[in-house]
């Protein structure tokens, strides 16, 4: 499974939520609320149809003829309602990956 499906799945089944509750129950900006947040605000922002496209294709595993089937929309047009969502998670990803980078130079700096 790669990152994005992962974190997609981790996101809509609340593991998420409660991995990050479990590192730090204080709401502090750690790594993972950031995540977390970064996520929520993406989703949010999406209409129910988007959202459902997501979920049939990154939670039940559909295609996107599949998808596009129970739509009756092309391809293409499942396409274009989830590949901006899909690029935005692995953003957000990357964004994380990076501070996560930065955090631990400045922690072996420190020592």
């Amino acid at each position: 499974m790669n990152e994005v499906k992962f974190n997609i799945r981790l996101y809509f089944t609340g593991g998420m939520k409660r991995l990050t509750d479990r590192i730090d129950s204080t709401d502090n900006l750690t790594p993972q609320r950031i995540v977390l947040n970064a996520m929520t605000e993406l989703f949010d922002s999406l209409s129910e149809d988007e959202i459902e496209m997501i979920r049939l294709r990154y939670m039940k595993g559909l295609t996107l003829s599949e998808v596009a089937s129970r739509y009756s929309i092309s391809e293409r047009t499942v396409r274009n309602h989830t590949n901006p969502t899909v690029k935005q998670v692995k953003e957000i990803i990357a964004r994380a990956k990076k501070n996560e980078l930065i955090d631990r130079k400045e922690e072996i700096k420190c020592q």
